[in-house]
């Protein structure tokens, strides 16, 4: 009976959590957005996807990820980005709580390069083959490279943010929100 319970207890903690990780992303991403020239928009939300997938790992950090953002660009107008961005940054949360170990300093930074990386990879794809297939012909190469740099630049300031942030919850967190 108290297995049960405490099944019942971790999973209604962990769907809060989901749930709440969630609704951070979306509101760091929403909260800041500086507009690029190409109709993209800056913005923090690497800095909690990192957070979170650094200390919850890849399954609340992917659907965090790409659900808090998706509904950050769908409350934001930015729809064309939605599905995109519910890919990229789904992945960009996953990676990130796959790689890391959650004790060691170069496992979390090894895990921001590579899903950073994605995120940069993804959204440079989709500028540079996607949208103008959908019909947006001002993107391709010149668009997919004039937003190039906000991405990376989001990627440096979410780690250097972001690893310190994750590293100083995880010691100050109760373990079962771990």
């Amino acid at each position: 009976m108290r297995t049960h319970f405490a099944k019942r207890e971790t999973l209604a903690i962990r769907l809060s959590l989901l749930a709440i990780m969630t609704a951070l992303v979306a509101i760091a991403t929403f909260i800041v957005r500086i507009p690029n020239p190409m109709g993209g928009y800056f913005n923090f939300g690497d800095v909690m996807i990192f957070v979170v997938a650094l200390i919850f790992g890849p399954i609340i950090g992917g659907f965090a990820g790409g659900v808090g953002s998706a509904i950050s660009d769908s409350i934001g107008g930015y729809l064309v980005f939605v599905i995109p961005t519910l890919v990229i940054k789904g992945l960009e949360g996953l990676l990130v709580g796959l790689i890391t170990g959650r004790k060691s300093a170069f496992r979390d930074v090894l895990a921001v390069c590579v899903g950073g990386g994605e995120m940069i990879l993804g959204y440079f794809l989709v500028e540079l083959f996607v949208l103008p297939v959908w019909g947006i012909p001002e993107w391709g190469f010149v668009g997919a490279l004039v937003e190039l740099p906000g991405n990376i630049g989001q990627v440096l300031i979410g780690g250097l943010v972001g690893i310190p942030l994750a590293y100083v919850l995880r010691r100050r967190m109760p373990e079962i929100l771990k």
